[in-house]
This record gives structure tokens, sequence and C-alpha cells, in this order.
């Protein structure tokens, strides 16, 4: 009598190894664009250049740099919205590049839990 299901010799039909590979491809390649993107260093501005701040992928703020003009003892409170101005903006700069990475990789697949 026939079995029924299964593949002959028990192993993967060729359509699921190569799903398997492709699957394994991708990881590889989402793991190298995730190390590349935490590599990565972006650097936004504010107050026309007055601040400037350098972040990593990792959201790791590298340097901030201040011109002279901008520190006035008299306006402490504008100095710091510049500074968060200028790292919010770097941070989402970082929020972008992942996006479009993972966009990327999944073709714009959205809804995979990426």
């Amino acid at each position: 009598m026939a079995k029924r299901g299964g593949f002959p010799g028990g192993g993967m039909p060729g359509n699921m190894n190569q799903l398997m590979k492709q699957a394994q491809r991708m990881q590889r390649q989402m793991e190298e664009s995730q190390k590349n993107l935490e590599d990565a260093e972006y650097v936004a501005k504010a107050g026309g250049g007055a601040v400037e701040v350098k972040v990593t992928g990792k959201k790791e703020i590298k340097s901030l740099t201040l011109a002279p003009d901008v520190v006035d003892p008299d306006d402490i409170e504008m100095l710091q919205d510049l500074i968060i101005a200028a790292i919010n903006e770097a941070f989402k700069q970082v929020d972008d590049a992942s996006g479009a990475m993972m966009n990327k990789l999944t073709g714009g697949m959205g809804g995979l839990g990426f």
C-alpha cells in the first residue's frame, strides 16, 4: 500500500531548500546591513550650524560642537533647545537610514514584524 504525504527520500522538496537558502542569505544581508548602520556616523546641525552633533547608528553621541557665539549665559534655554534639536535630528537620520535599509532588504513587504 502506498504511503500518503511526505516526500520521496524523506528530504525537503527543492522549493523548500531554495526558500531556506534565500532566508539564510537574507539574514546574512540583514546582519551585515545592521553592522554597517551601527558603524555609520550621522551629523546634524541646529541654529544655522551653531550647534553640531555627531552620532553613531547605535544612537551614541560621538561629539557635540558649539559655536562660541551661541554660548550666552543669559539665554541658557536657547542653547539647550538647540542641542536637543540637533540630537533629535541626528537620531531621526539614524531611524530613516534604518527604515530605508529594512525596506530595501524586505522589498517593502510591510507587516512581517520587522
